[in-house]
Order: structure tokens, then sequence, then C-alpha cells
């Protein structure tokens, strides 16, 4: 459907470096699919340049841009110049989508809803599962402790999950955990790479996930993985890992080799674009155009 208002929509990426981003190819797809007419820019900002990042807020405050897509390392940088944060994104403490409503900037987190679509889409899934008549939590192991895994924990948390973080340094984990205590009332807790041997010894028949929230094994690292070297996966569990570049890492080989189910993270970066998109337009995204231009572009060097 073609749309005739005139608009042109005008959307774009905030961060710092960009590189080559699947956002504009996303979006690109969205504004076809839906009919619309825009572009999709990068703005491409030195954390040293905070004057021209207020003023591209302002822009978007004024309507000149309909909406930015926010990644590193202004996902937390931009909070002090909105005016309102969702629930979502004040939870999290951090933001990937901004838009104006009557002159007032909003921010929002789509990572976390997007993550939990994605996950709900590949599992099957729901709020009342797995075990209604025991009552037993599933149980997540997180690896990471930075923005992605913060996005990860809230989703799981807010969703009923027992959480355990993974951190390279134990006071990085317990301020992720911190941060989110009035937001999850569900456990959590936080061990080191180190711990991981010990942990899986005790815990392994209980984890129901195992997510991949750090960027060990994105392109061009493609050998490393974040799952230390001579530890078994542990059993029964279904392993996500939030890089989608390349589309199969050495953490999810690892896990398919196991005999686990596995799937990177492509599901979720079309679902946090097309959520942010639905923000921005008050339309519907095809998501089905958006993932297929993300297929399409899963063998080049990019990110979002």
């Amino acid at each position: 459907m073609t749309d005739t208002s005139g608009k042109s929509w005008h959307f774009g990426l905030l961060g710092y470096p960009l590189g080559h981003s699947f956002s504009p190819h996303l979006q690109t797809a969205a504004l076809l699919g839906t009919g619309l007419a825009g572009k999709y820019h990068l703005y491409s900002l030195p954390p040293e340049e905070v004057n021209s990042i207020i003023d591209l807020l302002n822009l978007v405050r004024s309507g000149e841009i309909d909406g930015l897509n926010v990644t590193i390392p202004y996902k937390q940088v931009v909070l002090p110049h909105l005016d309102e944060l969702t629930s979502t994104a004040a939870g999290i403490g951090a933001v990937n989508t901004i838009f104006a409503r009557a002159g007032v900037l909003v921010g929002d987190n789509t990572d976390a809803p997007a993550f939990l679509a994605d996950l709900v889409s590949k599992t099957g899934w729901r709020r009342d599962d797995p075990y209604p008549a025991t009552g037993k939590l599933p149980v997540a192991l997180v690896l990471g402790a930075g923005g992605a895994a913060r996005a990860v924990v809230y989703a799981l948390g807010q969703a009923g999950w027992h959480v355990w973080v993974v951190a390279r340094r134990i006071e990085q984990g317990r301020e992720l955990l911190f941060s989110l205590r009035h937001h999850i009332s569900q456990p959590m807790h936080t061990i080191t790479f180190d711990g991981l041997p010990v942990l899986c010894a005790a815990v392994a028949p209980k984890f129901d996930l195992l997510v991949n929230a750090t960027p060990v094994g994105m392109s061009p690292e493609v050998t490393h993985s974040p799952w230390p070297k001579n530890l078994d996966y542990p059993v029964n569990t279904y392993v996500y890992d939030l890089v989608y570049n390349p589309p199969e890492t050495a953490f999810l080989r690892a896990a398919s080799a196991s005999g686990l189910r596995a799937t990177n993270g492509l599901g979720m970066l079309v679902e946090q674009a097309a959520l942010a998109f639905e923000h921005w337009t008050g339309r519907t995204a095809p998501r089905g155009a958006m993932h297929a231009a993300a297929i399409r572009i899963t063998d080049g060097d990019a990110h979002a």
C-alpha cells in the first residue's frame, strides 16, 4: 500500500563508530514494505561532539527528524537530554530508540522486548511455562554484564526467570544486579567466568537457557567464544547468542555439536528495529521484509 500523504520520513542512527550498520537496510525495507517515503541516515558523532548530539536531539523534538536509533557509546549519554523514559528504558537505564510526542522527547529500549519476543518465537516458551505444576522458575545463565546483558537480564527478570549473570569482574556483575533490584522480584545472582565450572557442576541440570550477551565471537574475531575451553555446555539447555555476524559463531557451533538447540540474535535485531519503526510511524512494521533484508546482508561486515 502506497502512502499518499506526501510526507517524507526522516530516521537515523546515533553512535560512534558506526561502520557498516544493518539499521539502514532494515528501516529502508520497513519504509518500502509500508509504502512510505523516507530516508535513514547515519549520525556518526565522536564523543567530544556533545553539542552536536544535543542539536540532533532537538531536531527530533521539533519533528524535523521523526526518530532515532541509539547505539554505543550513547545509550546512557543521551538520558539527561530526554524529557521522558518508558518504564522499560528507565528500568534498564539505557535507550536505543528516541521519538517525540507533541514536542516531548521520549526514550525507549526495544532491545528487551525484542529479545523476549524472539526467544518466545524460537522456543514457544510462555509466561507460565515451563513447570506450572511444580512452581519451578526457569533458570537462565547470561554471559556478560554490559549494556546488552542489562537488557537481557531485565527482560528475563520481568518475565519471571531466575537469572545468573557471568561477568569478567564480580564488581561489574554486582553493579548490574544492584541497578535492576527495584525492577525484578525474581532471584538474581552473579559470578565471574572463573566460577563457571563450579556453578555448572552444581546447577547445570537446572539451566533452561544460556545467553551470550558479550561481543565475543563477532566478526572479525570469528574463532573466539565466550564459553571456557574444556567446559561442557549445560545439558538440555537452549543456547542463544546475541551476535548475528557471523550467522553461526564458534559459540553456536559448539552448542550445536553438543546436541543443543541454538540460535543467533538476528531475530532480536529485526524485532528491535520493527518496534522502533512502529514508535516512529504508528504503522505495523513489515517484519518479513525486514528479516529478508537482514538475511541478505548477514555475510557482510556489519553491526547495529
